[in-house]
Formats: C-alpha cells, structure tokens, sequence
C-alpha cells in the first residue's frame, strides 16, 4: 500500500525529514527562551505516523532536555480513507 507508515518513515519521510528541522532549527534559534515542542498529528495517516513519529524522535535527538508534546488524531472505525490506516496507528 503507498499509504504506509513504513514508506514514510524510512524513505519518502526521511527525504523530507531533514528540510522539516532544518526550519524548526531555525525558529528554534530565534527563540529567547525554548521551551519545547508541539506536533499536531495523525495516526492514520502515513504521514502523520510516519513522518510525525520520526520527526518526534528526531526532535529528541536533538533536544533531550525539551518537552515534547503531541496532539495525535486517531483513525475512526466508522471513517476511513484507506485500510491501512488502523496498521499505521498501531
């Protein structure tokens, strides 16, 4: 399926990755007083629980000592767009 969370995670995702926090770097070195970061996100998705999840643990590396705060969307059982999205949520 295209709409995976591997495919996001580990190829087209990893592509985007590093543009993605080389702009939070750069809000993030404007900042006075960082004190951590928000990421809205889907868990249906493949790129929300693909990219989200690797942008989160990309943001750890990066900075350990910040909090890191999600607001993630699961899929419903009654809505879907694709039949993958309960697999890209686990």
């Amino acid at each position: 399926a295209g709409n995976s969370w591997a495919k996001q995670y580990y190829t087209e995702g990893a592509e985007l990755a590093e543009n993605v926090l080389d702009i939070i770097r750069k809000e993030a070195e404007h900042s006075d007083c960082l004190q951590g970061f928000q990421l809205p996100h889907s868990l249906g998705g493949c790129t929300g629980s693909g990219l989200g999840s690797l942008l989160l643990s990309k943001i750890r590396e990066e900075a350990p000592d910040r909090m890191l705060c999600t607001y993630s969307v699961f899929p419903s059982p009654k809505v879907a767009d694709t039949v993958v999205e309960p697999y890209n949520a686990v």
